[in-house]
């Protein structure tokens, strides 16, 4: 059995700090790197935005207005439709009355809206089977989709954790308590911004910041297996693969 010298010691405890710091430093750098294509992203200008979950391939929306016709734009995010219309599409006419004209295969009604445009972005949820629409978001589909990607994220980080070495139940279940508490205010956070953000991809990477310290600090401290540095090369790489696979989905799923 070889029995380590203190300056051994000491070495190692430098060698296993600067694998902690350099992989820290990476993970800034990847973050800081996506923050500044981030940017590049012009913001959006007002809109009028219908969610149609569900939506036929062959879906329109148009509006009339003063013998114009404008067709709302098309955002499909797999199980829902985004139909957007734009205030710089408009030319700023903005009568009392809006009347949208939805057309599918098989049938075509209209809907009368009194001034849709209440803020900068105006979001409306439109019910194709009753013919009606909803102002703002159903909350049903707020806790579908927070818990979709909470959920999604646990998968993701748990495999991570075991591949790391996590074996013992008091260890998964700090796993469990503590990703629930971070992940699901991420998601939350998100959820509030609305379904299109101009800036989607850097409140995500601003959220996991936060994400990522509140992890470091909760395993640190709660988490008796295994060494410090180990927990800590962990949690970067558990969430720079859920920021990775997370921010891919929002680029395809609904937010």
């Amino acid at each position: 059995m070889k029995i380590l010298k203190k300056p051994d010691r000491l070495n190692l405890l430098m060698e296993e700090r600067k694998k902690v710091i350099n992989t820290f430093v990476l993970t800034l750098l990847i973050i800081f790197s996506i923050n500044i294509l981030a940017y590049g992203n012009a913001a959006e200008p007002p809109s009028i935005l219908f969610i149609v979950p569900n939506a036929p391939d062959n879906m329109s929306v148009t509006l009339k207005l003063k013998g114009r016709e404008y067709e709302a734009k098309i955002l499909d995010k797999v199980i829902e439709k985004y139909f957007i219309f734009y205030n710089s599409d408009m030319m700023n006419k903005k009568p009392d009355i809006y009347n949208f004209t939805v057309t599918t295969e098989n049938e075509s009604f209209e809907i009368e809206m009194a001034k849709p445009y209440r803020m900068f972005n105006n979001t409306y949820t439109m019910n194709l089977r009753e013919q009606t629409i909803t102002e703002g978001i159903l909350i049903s589909r707020s806790i579908m989709l927070i818990a979709m990607r909470v959920v999604l994220t646990l998968i993701i980080e748990g495999i991570v954790f075991w591949a790391f070495g996590f074996r013992s139940k008091k260890s998964w279940m700090v796993f469990l308590i503590i990703n629930l508490v971070t992940q699901g205010a991420l998601n939350i956070w998100l959820n509030s911004n609305g379904p299109i953000m101009s800036y989607a991809m850097f409140v995500l990477i601003f959220g996991e910041i936060f994400v990522f310290t509140a992890e470091i600090i909760a395993f640190l401290f709660f988490c008796k297996e295994h060494k410090r540095s180990r927990k800590v090369i962990y949690v970067l790489t558990a969430n720079i693969a859920s920021l990775i696979v997370g921010g891919y989905l929002i680029t395809v799923l609904p937010v």
